[in-house]
């Protein structure tokens, strides 16, 4: 794997742009948007989006660098299994990763051509604005004060999650509306923390809120039982209680409760103004997506490649074999790269947290539309 740096709050973050992020899964804060005359300490006043930089949409942008330097600089959480994590090899991996790997595997052609850097919840969107990223692939929230006021541009939809709560099962708590007078750990200046107040007010309940700056600690004070319940999007619930200590009951001394108090659309995110940038990322995830629809995977790419173009056209678009290019600036055959070197949707989805996995999450709303879910490619054409 490639350099990894992890950014303190204080090296990325100017005050104007700390408290927005969610938890590590949700929603937006309603910051206010920066002043047009103001930027980003660091950033690179010739970067794509700003005054006196390159056009939006030029070749001159994110694409052209990131060719450049020969290596994808992706925003990552590094805390959260099935997700973003460190192997005890040191190694990265989750589903986030994966899909890292999928853009430089699309840009580059190489998908190990990535650097990755752990931000936390209020440091990610200030590294994107100060340009330490290309793109953020950390479970965050689509929300529309994101796209607005913290400059973000998001791409397809990877996953399709909602915030939950997670109780000890030995305390009886069936439903949110048996944890009146009960005490809820979340993170602090989340919408997860406001996602929270809105439920239970709405259902006429008492809490004491338990606000902390990240997981680690979090955990920690769940493990100390200083809190009845952990709210966080349900699939870092099923992450963490997939890892919970065997010493302390495993994950069958945890149970995450039915309701689902929001929606959480999660993808990766690029920064405004480079619309050749944002449009590279947005077909790379959706070229995953489509070729699970075609029923092309890592093992019979090459099997498609061999057939004869005429007997599917729209294949052989989308696998390149007629050299079909639509403009978004990257090769004909990108989703070939993407297909041999990281896989379709449903290869990633099923190695990283699906039913086998130790997270053993059912695809649900993260399956193809012709299943049921809400995964839905446009045409390639």
């Amino acid at each position: 794997m490639r350099i990894t740096k992890l950014l303190a709050p204080s090296l990325v973050v100017p005050a104007l742009f700390l408290a927005a992020c969610t938890d590590d899964g949700g929603g937006d804060n309603g910051e206010p948007a920066l002043p047009d005359d103001e930027m980003v300490e660091g950033a690179d006043e010739d970067a794509p989006g700003n005054e006196d930089g390159d056009d939006a949409g030029s070749s001159g942008g994110t694409l052209a660098e990131v060719r450049d330097r020969g290596v994808l600089n992706c925003g990552i959480n590094g805390a959260v299994p099935g997700f973003g994590f460190v192997t005890p090899e040191g190694e990265y991996e989750g589903f986030d990763v994966e899909f890292c790997r999928v853009v430089a595997a699309a840009v580059l052609g190489d998908a190990d051509a990535v650097d990755y850097t752990e931000l936390t919840a209020e440091t990610r969107f200030a590294a994107l604005q100060a340009r330490e990223i290309d793109v953020l692939i950390r479970n965050t929230t689509w929300t529309s004060s994101r796209d607005g006021s913290e400059s973000g541009s998001f791409t397809t939809t990877t996953f399709y999650d909602g915030q939950g709560m997670m109780v000890r099962a030995d305390d009886g708590f069936e439903s949110l509306d048996d944890m009146d007078g009960t005490a809820i750990c979340t993170l602090s200046g989340t919408t997860t923390e406001l996602n929270l107040e809105s439920a239970f007010s709405a259902r006429g309940l008492d809490y004491e809120p338990l606000t902390f700056e990240d997981n680690d600690t979090l955990r920690e004070a769940f493990l100390a039982e200083r809190c009845d319940g952990w709210t966080s999007d349900k699939s870092q619930l099923a992450a963490f209680r997939a890892e919970w200590p065997e010493e302390e009951g495993g994950s069958e001394a945890l149970t995450v409760l039915d309701e689902t108090m929001s929606k959480e659309p999660l993808g990766p995110v690029t920064l405004d103004g480079d619309d050749e940038w944002h449009d590279a990322v947005h077909w790379a995830v959706i070229a995953t997506i489509q070729a699970w629809e075609f029923g092309i995977d890592s093992s019979n790419v090459e099997d498609f490649l061999d057939a004869d173009p005429e007997e599917d056209p729209e294949i052989a678009r989308f696998l390149g074999i007629d050299d079909f290019d639509p403009g978004l600036g990257l090769d004909p055959d990108f989703a070939v790269n993407i297909l041999e070197q990281v896989g379709n949707y449903q290869e990633i989805y099923e190695r990283t947290v699906g039913p086998d996995t130790a997270l053993g999450l059912e695809p649900g709303l993260n399956n193809l539309w012709t299943e049921g879910g809400l995964l839905y490619p446009p045409p390639y054409r």
